[in-house]
Parts: C-alpha cells; sequence; structure tokens
C-alpha cells in the first residue's frame, strides 16, 4: 500500500506492476487485502510448500503438487470473484487498489501514512504495535516455546480450539447458559453472564472498552429502583435475530417466536417466510407468530397474508454478517414444507440476489415503504441497513422515506446461511454505525422520527 501510494504521488504507477511474495497470505480476505491496496499479482509461496507438503496424507494418489496448487489458486479466484461481485465490480483491473475497506483498531496516523484514503472511525495501534505483533509471531514459529517447538498454532480462526484465538462463545460459556436455562439455576446464568462480560472487557468488543460510570462520578444523584423503568417493559424492546426457519430448523424458530411473545418482544422470520399456521394462537394461549417479517431481496414467502399477520414489517437491505450477499439455501435443506412456505421447489437451492432488484435509489425505498404501508396501515415499517462509514447518510435518506424504524446490523450478527469467507472480515462493530446514525439523525433533525435499533452479539444486559 505505501508503495502503491508512493508511486501514484510520483506519477509513476502505471508504468509499474506490482508483485507481492509473501508466506503470510492463505485465505481469500488476505488476497483480497492485498489486491485492494495494488498488488497486480501475489506469489504466496508458503501456501504452495505446506499443499505439497500435505500430498503424502491425501488419499488420492494421482494428486501432484502442480495439480494442488491449480486448485487452490481455482478456489481463490472463485472466492476473489465473490468479494468483487459484492462489491459491484467487475474486473479484477477496477478492483485493483480500490481501497473498499474500512480500517478498525489502527491508528489515524499510521492510516494516513500507509494505507491514504482508507476511511477509520477509531484509533488503535500503530506502527510499534504491528512491529511487536509480527516479532511475537517469528518468536511463536521459530522459538523454544515447547507447546509450538514440535507443533503449529492450532489456529482457532473460525470455531473454538483450545489455546487458539478467543472466541465469545466457549465451550464454558455454552455449558453455564444450557445449564441455566434447561435446570432453571440463576446461579448458572450468573457465571454465564461473568464469562462474557470479562471477555468484553478484555478486548473482545468495542464497548468492552466503556466504562458505565455511576451517577455519583458525574454529579448526579442516583435514582430509587423504583422510579427506573421496571425489566417487564425493557423486554418489551427486544428482538431476536433475523433468521429463517429453513437455516435454523422450524423448532428453534418457533421455539424463539413463543419466547418472545411470553415476554412481549418481538421474533423475526428472517427471509424465509412463515407457515400460515403459526398466524392462530394455540389453545394453551401461546403464540408461534413472528411480529417482525422481513422482505428481503428474494421475497421467499412474501404474500398479503404473511405481511398483514406482522406488527413490523422489516425491508433487509444488508446483514451484518454477511453485507453485500444474499441468503443461501442448499438445496437439501429445501424440504416440501419449505418449499411450500417460499413457493419453490423442493430440493433445490435457493440463493436470494445481493440487492434489491427494484431499488436502486431513495425513491424506490420510499416506493416500497408506501406499498408495504398500503398493505399493513397498523404495521410500522422497518429498515436493516449494515454497520460501515457512511451508514449515517443511508439512515437519514431511509428516514425520510418515511420508515418508522431502523436497524444498524453490526459484524456479529447471526446468520444461518453465511459461506466462510463472509464470516470475518466483512461488516463492522455496530458501535460505530450507531454512532454515526445517531448523530447524523441528530444532525439533520430527524432523530424524533425514526426509531433506532441495533443487532449482533448482544448477549448479555452489560
Amino acid at each position: 500500500s505505501a508503495v502503491h501510494h508512493h508511486l501514484i504521488r510520483r506519477g509513476l504507477r502505471t508504468s509499474v506492476g506490482l508483485v507481492v511474495e509473501t508466506g503470510e497470505a492463505r485465505e481469500v480476505h488476505h488476497f483480497c487485502t492485498l489486491a485492494g491496496y495494488g498488488a497486480e499479482a501475489i506469489n504466496p509461496w508458503l501456501a504452495f510448500e505446506t499443499l505439497e507438503d500435505m500430498l503424502p496424507q491425501i488419499e488420492d494418489n494421482n494428486l501432484t503438487a502442480e495439480e494442488a496448487a491449480k486448485r487452490y489458486i481455482k478456489a481463490l479466484n472463485k472466492g476473489i470473484l465473490k468479494v468483487m461481485s459484492k462489491m459491484g465490480i467487475s474486473t479484477y483491473q477496477s478492483y485493483c487498489g480500490a481501497q473498499i475497506f474500512d480500517a478498525v483498531g489502527l491508528s489515524s496516523e499510521f492510516v494516513a501514512q500507509y494505507f491514504t484514503g482508507t476511511n477509520t472511525a477509531i484509533e488503535g495501534v500503530g506502527l510499534e504495535g504491528i512491529a511487536e505483533e509480527t516479532v511475537r509471531r517469528h518468536g511463536d514459529a521459530f522459538g523454544h516455546n515447547p507447546v509450538l517447538e514440535t507443533a503449529l498454532d492450532v489456529g482457532g480462526e473460525y470455531a473454538f480450539r483450545l489455546r487458539g484465538e478467543s472466541h465469545s462463545w466457549t465451550p464454558d460459556a455454552v455449558a453455564d447458559l444450557q445449564h441455566a436455562v434447561r435446570g432453571e439455576l440463576p446461579e448458572k446464568y450468573l457465571s454465564f453472564a461473568k464469562t462474557i462480560n470479562e471477555q468484553s472487557t478484555q478486548l473482545m468488543t468495542m464497548r468492552g472498552l466503556f466504562r458505565i460510570r455511576d451517577a455519583k462520578e458525574i454529579g448526579r444523584k442516583p435514582i430509587p429502583l423504583d422510579k427506573v423503568e421496571p425489566a417487564a417493559e425493557i423486554v418489551k424492546r427486544f428482538a431476536t435475530g433475523a433468521m429463517s426457519f429453513g437455516s435454523i430448523s422450524r423448532e428453534a424458530h418457533t421455539t424463539l417466536a413463543i419466547a418472545m411473545n411470553r415476554i412481549g418482544g418481538k421474533s423475526n422470520t428472517g427471509e424465509g417466510g412463515e407457515e400460515v399456521d403459526r398466524f392462530k394462537p394455540k389453545k394453551n394461549g401461546d403464540s408461534m407468530r413472528s411480529a417482525i417479517k422481513q422482505v428481503a431481496s428474494g421475497r421467499f414467502g412474501v404474500t398479503a397474508e404473511y405481511l398483514v399477520n406482522s406488527d413490523m414489517m422489516q425491508i433487509k437491505m444488508a446483514q451484518g454478517a454477511k453485507p453485500g450477499e444474499g441468503g443461501q439455501l442448499p438445496g437439501h435443506k429445501v424440504d416440501a414444507t419449505i418449499a411450500k412456505v417460499r413457493h419453490s421447489t423442493p430440493g433445490v437451492g435457493l440463493i436470494s440476489p445481493p440487492p434489491h432488484h427494484d431499488i436502486y435509489s431513495i425513491e424506490d425505498l420510499a416506493q416500497l415503504i408506501y406499498d408495504l404501508k398500503n398493505v399493513n396501515p397498523d404495521g410500522d415499517v422497518s429498515v436493516k441497513l449494515v454497520s460501515e462509514m457512511g451508514v449515517g447518510t443511508v439512515a437519514a435518506g431511509v428516514s425520510k422515506a418515511r420508515a418508522d424504524h431502523v436497524t444498524i446490523s453490526g459484524f456479529e450478527g447471526g446468520t444461518g446461511a453465511s459461506p466462510l469467507t463472509s464470516i470475518k472480515h466483512a461488516g463492522s462493530p455496530w458501535e460505530i454505525g450507531l454512532a454515526e446514525t445517531h448523530q447524523t439523525l441528530v444532525l439533520n433533525n430527524l432523530r424524533g422520527r425514526i426509531a433506532v435499533q441495533v443487532d449482533g452479539g448482544l448477549r448479555t444486559g452489560r
């Protein structure tokens, strides 16, 4: 990136090709960032050597090192093409040096010098911190650590591994939560909350860097608990993640709906529609009806009957867990029930297009909001946006389009249908998007016209 920008400033960039030779590039994201900051070609020599080293462990005796490298390159090409398509870029030449990234956790001085033009909303480490981390990694590889001396780092980037990358959902946290719910044990919930809250303060989340100050610290009198809004009212603002019953199963989906209806909160259908028999209450008084009905780009299951049986209709413009990408339900999951609700064919995979093909401007969005309000005049209309730089401007447009509610979706958001290439490094923390949205709405005198909600990785009261 530094060389790329230096050559641009000298007016020499078009005369030079940049080739990066590195042992660190392994995954699709690594190649995308290198290309995004100016690399015309990349030689991941360590990945090729690793593949060659793994050949004896593979059952296919006919597989040569050359063929393995070809397959690896093909997989990377597909991954890079997917990222390019998410961003609406059709050629590698357009993507090269496009810098379609936001920086999170890097100092603005460092970003300005080495990643000129990249957006960053918060401060973080600089060159010194990165050098220290690099030396530490080198020490792990070539040092005398008894654990790492004879074995590679366990990783744990995508799933929890002992001594691996830190994750919010650890086996202990999951066990505590299950015991708390199944055994109705408050002490187990407190143990779960303690585990999660301690993680937050250990640089796991951005909100963990904030400390809640008490009233005395800011020169105010504490308020008696009986004057504070009761918990029974607070939980009415809770909503579940938007995941279709096709992705997480009917049992999980209906259980979430019943639970939220019991406490007065709202469950969300996700983009897969909802069975008609769930619109009527059960004999015991429970309701399996989801209060929020989602309208996504594929319009799966969206009918007039579906919309009138909602308290809120949510237009999903983007999803925090995989922005720029539609839901993907593989064919083996599409059984007769799911196909009936989605008005499709059993056994055939369903992919929602990344954009809404009838929304290409704020006026188009206003038209859809108007149409939804005509179908269900009693329901609110929500628009779901992804947390990123510039989301505040979009939220202001959503407010002017007469939406009642906007959701800012963070990168920790749940998804029942996300490929591995989208789980990491896509979207940003909701804290950044929320701050920008609130400030932009206030500056434009729009904050009183719209309710703002966030989703993504909210696990405890803190």
